[in-house]
């Protein structure tokens, strides 16, 4: 791997090749590939009967039924399409944390995010899938590269992602907006956050996505003292998304800032049950590759039953 792109474990990678990424929902791809599309097609799984009409393939005629009721049927398979995977990264200044020692990992909130998105995007590359990449945050100029295939197009993103630098507030519910009024094909939308937005707005701009019928995953990535609050000594907190700095007792406020937590979560919990996204919650403290495997295994399409 090139040393810009240090994000990519080869060992990770390798055990991740026998877990295919799938979507969800059937696609609209430009090529065939492994996903379902609701486009009907000539694969071998099938989908439905429907009555035959002049001009039908005779050779898709299903003669049993024929038999039976004396109808013509013609048969309808799912036709099988490539994925587009668009990643989502938040750039903004709070993605800049980094865990306290002695935390096992130490990376910033970005680098543990560009290992889960660029991680996918090779997974997705290799199996045919198209990728593309916007990064979120307002200070500076955006990237904002398109859903393509190809080796040549994956460096181009990966190369992207190397440069990426958190800074400035979020931008991530009018990115949503704006992918949702941007991208004309169903794609896999993959959101990798710490999602420090209000969940009203959130929620807004997820069903904007849902009804474009776009498949939405997200990783939220949060830290263990962000969670416990486990400070026990006054303490200045830094807003690294520009705001104004704390200077707390944290005994004092440690009640009423859990509580607060608490309500965010939840709220966070019921978004993702009434919408129905693929949501990851994972701690920066734990290693990125079973939170991959997991969010990959829970895709792989389930066998139906004899």
């Amino acid at each position: 791997m090139r040393e810009s792109r240090s994000f990519l474990d080869p060992a990770v990678l390798a055990r991740l090749m026998a877990l295919p990424l799938h979507a969800r929902h059937a696609m609209l791809g430009s090529v065939s590939g492994k996903h379902r599309s609701p486009v009907r097609g000539s694969s071998l799984e099938f989908a439905q009967y429907r009555k035959y009409v002049p001009g039908d393939d005779t050779r898709r005629l299903d003669w049993r039924t024929w038999g039976r009721s004396d109808r013509f049927y013609i048969k309808e398979f799912e036709a099988d399409t490539n994925l587009r995977l668009c990643l989502l990264l938040d750039t903004s200044g709070s993605m800049a944390f980094r865990p306290a020692p002695p935390m096992p990992t130490e990376l910033s909130r970005l680098e543990f995010a560009l290992r889960i998105a660029g991680s996918l995007a090779y997974l997705a590359a290799k199996q045919g899938d198209a990728v593309g990449l916007s990064s979120m945050s307002d200070t500076g100029t955006p990237v904002s590269i398109p859903a393509r295939r190809g080796a040549g197009h994956l460096g181009l993103v990966l190369d992207q992602m190397s440069k990426l630098t958190p800074a400035g507030g979020t931008t991530l519910v009018e990115s949503l907006h704006r992918v949702a009024e941007t991208l004309r094909q169903r794609a896999l939308v993959l959101i990798v956050s710490d999602f420090f937005v209000p969940t009203a707005e959130l929620h807004h701009a997820i069903q904007h996505l849902r009804f474009r019928k776009h498949d939405i995953a997200a990783f939220h990535l949060l830290d263990r003292q962000e969670l416990e609050f486990d400070f026990e000594k006054p303490a200045r907190f830094v807003d690294l998304e520009g705001g104004e700095s704390l200077l707390a007792d944290p005994t004092l406020i440690a009640r009423n800032y859990r509580a607060a937590v608490a309500e965010y979560l939840s709220a966070l919990d019921s978004l993702v049950r009434n919408s129905g996204i693929d949501y990851h919650r994972v701690l920066l403290h734990e290693p990125y590759e079973p939170a991959l495997a997991k969010f990959l295994l829970g895709r792989s399409p389930k066998k139906a039953g004899r």
